[in-house]
């Protein structure tokens, strides 16, 4: 008969095994923010060009300041989203009305590209809940699948949309990521990350976007779509001329 120790040391190292298989999305969240420079990200000056416009987002102890410009010297026409907020506009330096109606649309179109340009940095944002999902292998490689929601408050006027990220489970490096979206009938997007590059210290990658055939197919098929390549490619998001400036300096 087994001793009272010997199974409690079953138990124990049964436990301890379903902790390894099973970690805290948050747990890996922080390693994938950490491992895309977060520290550095925190604190700095991060400039680039997408597509037709120029961007500058600051961060600075808690406060960030996101710019948009039709010309790399932000004189023709400048848009700001305020850390409390508020959208301006400015035309060759001059601050220009913009109606009500179309501040909202605005903000949420530079809202979006700083966001997705430093993912997953923003993960761990008050509004945000993570769910562990499971463990799967794409093209021969491990990830974990974290789920991501929004809260309605604090979560944007799009906060009912559902993320799913592919999170490496050696170096941590988010490699895919899928969601849906309400808006305009709304649909389904897959993205795969490729041009990885690392500047000062914060990791950079652009991305392939595919569509489903489906408008609302289950976000976990959509990896066994991708390498069954079942998926259309949209678009190339591309990030030029990328610049990371450390405060106090920036």
């Amino acid at each position: 008969m087994r001793s009272t120790f010997t199974i409690l040391i079953s138990i124990l190292l049964f436990i301890s095994c379903q902790e390894k298989k099973d970690p805290s999305a948050q747990e890996i969240v922080d390693l994938a923010i950490a491992s895309a420079g977060g520290d550095v990200i925190d604190n700095a000056s991060i400039h680039f060009k997408f597509r037709d416009y120029y961007y500058r987002a600051r961060r600075e102890n808690g406060l960030r300041t996101f710019e948009r410009c039709t010309d790399e010297a932000c004189l023709m026409q400048q848009d700001i989203l305020k850390p409390d907020g508020e959208f301006v506009r400015f035309r060759e330096s001059v601050k220009t009305p913009v109606a009500d109606s179309m501040k909202t649309l605005y903000s949420n179109s530079v809202n979006s590209v700083h966001y997705f340009s430093v993912l997953p940095y923003g993960l761990n944002d008050a509004a945000v809940t993570k769910t562990y999902v499971d463990k799967v292998e794409v093209k021969g490689k491990t990830y974990h699948r974290i789920k991501v929601t929004f809260a309605e408050e604090g979560g944007g006027t799009d906060y009912d949309d559902n993320y799913l990220y592919w999170i490496d489970t050696n170096d941590y490096s988010v490699d895919y990521l899928a969601y849906n979206y309400q808006v305009n009938e709304g649909g389904t997007r897959f993205r795969e990350a490729y041009n990885e590059r690392v500047v000062n210290g914060v990791r950079f990658v652009d991305y392939n976007n595919y569509k489903p055939a489906a408008q609302f197919p289950p976000l976990t098929d959509l990896d066994s779509l991708f390498v069954k390549n079942e998926l259309k490619l949209l678009s190339k998001i591309e990030l030029e001329n990328l610049e990371v400036e450390r405060c106090p300096e920036c």
